[in-house]
Formats: C-alpha cells, structure tokens, sequence
C-alpha cells in the first residue's frame, strides 16, 4: 500500500502524542522532501524528524511547474499530489479542505486526521474520538465542530 501524507497529519497527531496511529495504521507513509522541510522547521508543536523515522519515506521531488490544477495549494501540497498520482498511490493524508478537494478531483483516496482517529477509535486503539480531537483543537488546530461532533456520533460519543 502506497500512503502519501501531507505536513498537518504529522503535527496534529503530534501535538496530542499519536503519531504512532500512522504506521499501525498504514504502515509505511511516504513524504515529499517539502514535507520533512515543513515538519523539521519547527513550530509550536514538535514533530519528529521524519527523516530518522523509521516508517516515513522520504521522496525526492524536482520542484518541477505543478500542473494548473495545483496552482492555489502550497509547494508540500503541490508535490503531495503530485507525487501520490505518479506513484499510484492508494491514499492521499491532508486536512486542508482545497487540498482535499483537489485530490479527491484527482482521483485520490483521501483520509484527514479526523477519518484517522475515527478509524483509530472503531479498531479499539484509543479510548475517545472526542478527546484528543477537542485537544488539538485546545491547541489551535481548526477542526470544524460540526464535522467532528457528527463523526463523534458515529462512535457513540456526543459533546
């Protein structure tokens, strides 16, 4: 299986201690080299450096012209995309709603941090859906309510 990630997924799961769903749940994640950037320079959430972690893959990519369709997503989105469709990959990982759309108008399968801990809480691996999405949040990654108040529901949780 071929999982493509973009930065967010890496410094949302992180900022609450999951980073280990990642490889439980895909195992090996490949990165675009402007994602390691993004994640090795740092911010108010330390993420590992992905180029010592034993299931990233870090791919080297040409910033190359992006095609027209990718023009109003940031270079590690461009690249993501890119990459994940010259490799035929199997899932595309971002959050940022233009991002998302434009993978899924791609033809890319896409999960968001969201869909993982939602799938992390259905397989029994974490004890609340609700809790750490609420503590990103506490942190200053927007989620928005309504979507994850809905996906709580899905797994018997509610505000």
């Amino acid at each position: 299986m071929i999982v493509f990630s973009n930065t967010t997924p890496f410094i949302a799961l992180s900022s609450i201690g999951q980073l280990d769903l990642l490889p439980r749940m895909f195992g090996k994640i490949h990165v675009v080299d402007a994602v390691a950037d993004e994640c090795a320079a740092g911010g108010p959430i330390s993420v590992p450096d992905l180029r010592r972690t034993t299931w990233v893959e870090v791919v080297h990519v040409d910033p190359a012209p992006p095609p027209a369709t990718l023009i109003d997503l940031d270079l590690a989105e461009k690249l993501t995309l890119h990459m994940a469709l010259l490799l035929n990959a199997d899932r595309v990982l971002i959050d940022e709603k233009l991002g998302r759309e434009m993978a899924e108008y791609l033809g890319l399968a896409v999960t968001g941090t969201l869909g993982i801990l939602l799938k992390a809480r259905q397989a029994g691996w974490i004890a609340s859906f609700l809790e750490p999405v609420l503590a990103m949040r506490a942190l200053g990654l927007r989620y928005n309510l309504t979507l994850v108040h809905r996906l709580g529901a899905r797994v018997g949780e509610s505000p």
